[in-house]
């Protein structure tokens, strides 16, 4: 009887592992949809369609990206953490709603039970930019201007408990001068109103600030790294400034954490294959990005690193939900 009951077990797990690994050579079967949670224009999405693209091509499968930037990204990734465990739904998150938003506010989800990460896409410095009409070039004259026009000073964002966020709150603590946060759902509509003046500063990776620079609307003063970036060369690290500032802005891929590892590795294999592409290379080096790869374990090592190192910063500093 033992030995019967053994054997059942046996076949079941043999059963479940050969359906395991049949999805994962058949993924994708059906269409890919992958959730960005940033709007239309932005960093990720620039990304995420560079790598739905490539994705499109090689397998002929249809990749849908959706943009979904609501509540600094948190409805997204609750979206994909409730999302079916088949590899078919993804999000190509960032630092805010996987490891430092649910530090400041309390989210639908829980990053280390409901998701399993995949691959890190890229990461790359905040580069600080102010309004061209603000009389600054420097770190140090924008600190001035600060403590001589006191109140004056808004600050934008691409969400609450963003890296752009708590990069703005970091730098005015060591400054020692106060700022308004104003968060936006996104980079565009951010760098929209620092254009305008609407706010007088801005945290954010190149990609959406390159065009306002160029055109002589924003000025970049600085980066978060903790030396210069070698994709800008030419902007300092605000660590020169004020030593021990570093910050990186980082994205990746998560799914559902029920999905089947061989899923996950499979995707991870496939898209880490086109973070090595020379062309997908070329051209996102050129947005500023620098892209990384790497296995689903270190990716799930950097968010969890990630939120410990913020979690006394976002304690020290008291910051909280506007």
């Amino acid at each position: 009887m033992r030995l019967r009951i053994l054997a059942s077990f046996a076949l079941a797990f043999a059963a479940v592992f050969a359906a395991t690994g049949a999805t994962a050579q058949s993924w994708p079967d059906k269409p890919v949809h992958i959730l960005v949670p940033a709007p239309a224009g932005s960093s990720l999405d620039v990304l995420a369609r560079a790598i739905g693209d490539k994705l499109k091509d090689k397998f002929g499968q249809t990749v849908i990206v959706e943009n979904k930037p609501a509540a600094g990204g948190t409805g997204a990734t609750a979206e994909v953490a409730r999302g079916p465990a088949d590899g078919s739904v993804m999000l190509l998150g960032f630092n805010g709603p996987l490891a430092t938003g649910p530090l400041i506010n309390k989210v639908p989800y829980d990053v280390q039970k409901d998701l399993a990460p995949v691959i890190i896409t890229s990461s790359q410095p905040n580069v600080l930019a102010v309004n061209a009409n603000l009389p600054v070039t420097t770190v140090p004259e924008l600190v001035a201007w600060a403590k001589a026009n006191p109140g004056k000073l808004n600050f934008a964002s691409v969400g609450n408990g963003s890296s752009s966020h708590l990069n703005a709150e970091l730098l005015l603590s060591m400054a020692g001068v106060a700022g308004v946060h104003v968060p936006f759902n996104g980079s565009p509509p951010a760098v929209l109103a620092t254009v305008q003046g609407e706010t007088q500063m801005i945290f954010a990776v190149m990609q959406p600030l390159q065009a306002q620079v160029k055109a002589g609307k924003l000025r970049a003063i600085a980066v978060t790294t903790p030396k210069r970036f070698p994709l800008l060369p030419d902007l300092p690290a605000i660590a020169e400034t004020y030593p021990g500032f570093e910050a990186l802005a980082w994205n990746g891929l998560v799914v559902p954490a029920a999905t089947p590892p061989a899923v996950v590795q499979k995707i991870n294999a496939e898209v880490g294959a086109i973070l090595r592409d020379p062309g997908i290379v070329k051209t996102m080096n050129g947005f500023g990005f620098d892209l990384i790869g790497g296995t689903p374990a270190d990716f799930g090592a950097l968010i969890r690193s990630e939120a410990e190192r913020w979690t006394p910063v976002v304690k020290r500093l008291g910051i909280k939900v506007d």
